[in-house]
């Protein structure tokens, strides 16, 4: 009979424990437990942690095992932050800059997005249509808590940023998941936008470059998208362009309100400085919009976080007003991963993949692995695929149902060429042993 810690673990598997003759568990340990579940609130059920952030910490903590564990499954770059920009925060720090800020940010970080979104897009905004956030995460979730009402719709292309839904779940909304399809580039089309919106849609999500896929969105499909918005008065866009700096083969990048200009007085913009300057730990992001939602998102962060961290706000605002360079050589790097790792990809049995167009991820095709079997264990989803690897090869990656759309999975080219050659070596022969049975 084992005695086991039954906490952290999920409601049906604890009741599966209770019935086994097994397990030893604590008439205590029970009675907590129920009690625990009774205590948390009914909007949890709908809600899962990240598995993007699992998938990490699971490759450390395996790492920390001794185990030679590669992780593709971070979502951030493997570069310092550039000097400039520490050294800004570092400055602010010197100078006791160390107190709260305005809730929407300190002005020269207002101000140098006000100049990024007119120098870039030729776009205008005031400084009440901008607000600083902890992080491009925080962004969507004040957003989604200011707009959407309890049932409101909120249609999502599939594959989606894994929080998307879960932040809808969480301000009573509906996802409405709308895949899209691999032969289109993983874009959704005009057609099936009209399809999918409905007298309760209140808002569509785009994300472009995209997380998972690094699809892109060209000018001439936002303006087809736009003119399906512009036909329904009661549908908001957010336009999540956290990675507009990562776009390859010197395609220009393009978000939805200079596609359609007229749709600026309903789309929100969001973005941040974790990914263009390798920042992820700064936890700065922005949002720009009309000034009603930009103004409730702010009403909002003010019984949350309050404001984003002062130093950290005085060196985004220098990543957004200072010299460029800085992102060439990440980009650089970032096109000669990608190369590799499409063409490995794509050099796999049961194995293919489109070539991302921007952002840091792959997100090939697995259907040929499908039904295959090795070492005890059949592939019959994602799910197994991912387990199977980190078992038996040390690889992390990322299943696509964590995105809403399988037979795929996403890899991070975020990570060195050696880890990636070997990673992509290791995946190879997985797929070898997986298709002759093992």
């Amino acid at each position: 009979m084992d005695i086991i810690d039954i906490s952290g673990k999920s409601c049906a598997l604890v009741q599966a424990m209770l019935t086994s003759r097994r397990f030893f568990v604590s008439t205590f340990t029970i009675n907590f437990w129920k009690a625990t579940m009774t205590l948390l609130s009914d909007r949890l059920k709908n809600v899962k942690p990240s598995p993007t952030l699992a998938i990490t910490a699971k490759a450390k903590a395996l790492r920390a095992q001794g185990r030679d564990v590669i992780g593709l499954g971070s979502g951030e770059p493997d570069f310092d932050t550039p000097k400039h920009i520490k050294k800004a925060a570092i400055e602010a720090l010197k100078e006791g800059f160390t107190k709260y800020t305005p809730v929407d940010g300190i002005p020269e970080l207002k101000a140098a997005i006000i100049r990024k979104y007119h120098g870039e897009c030729g776009l205008a905004y005031e400084p009440g249509q901008v607000v600083a956030t902890v992080g491009g995460k925080q962004a969507f979730f004040n957003l989604a808590l200011a707009l959407v009402n309890p049932g409101d719709e909120v249609i999502i292309p599939a594959p989606y940023w894994v929080s998307y839904p879960d932040m809808t779940h969480i301000a009573e909304g509906k996802p409405v998941i709308l895949p899209t399809q691999e032969k289109n580039g993983f874009k959704m089309t005009p057609e099936e936008l009209e399809a999918a919106i409905t007298p309760r849609t209140k808002l569509v999500v785009i994300n472009s470059p995209s997380n998972p896929t690094g699809a892109t969105y060209h000018r001439e499909e936002l303006e087809g998208i736009g003119q399906v918005l512009l036909r329904h008065p009661h549908v908001w866009a957010v336009t999540d362009d956290i990675y507009d700096k990562i776009v390859f083969d010197g395609l220009p990048f393009v978000n939805l309100v200079q596609a359609v200009p007229e749709l600026q007085e309903r789309t929100i913009i969001l973005n941040g400085v974790s990914k263009s300057y390798s920042m992820t730990g700064w936890r700065i992001g922005f949002a720009v919009g009309p000034q009603p939602v930009i103004k409730a998102m702010t009403k909002i962060q003010s019984q949350s976080t309050s404001c984003a961290t002062s130093f950290a706000q005085r060196g985004a605002a220098t990543a957004l007003s200072g010299s460029q360079k800085c992102i060439k050589p990440m980009l650089k790097a970032f096109h000669q991963r990608r190369t590799f790792v499409v063409k490995a990809l794509n050099d796999m049995p049961g194995v293919s993949c489109l070539a991302p167009e921007g952002s840091f991820y792959a997100y090939p095709n697995i259907a040929g692995l499908i039904g295959t079997k090795a070492d005890g264990q059949t592939i019959e989803s994602s799910l197994d695929l991912a387990a199977y690897l980190l078992d038996h090869y040390d690889v992390a990656i990322v299943p696509g149902v964590a995105f809403g759309l399988d037979p795929y999975f996403r890899l991070s080219f975020a990570t060195s060429m050696e880890d990636l050659e070997e990673a992509m070596t290791r995946i190879h022969r997985a797929a070898k042993r997986l298709l002759a049975g093992g």
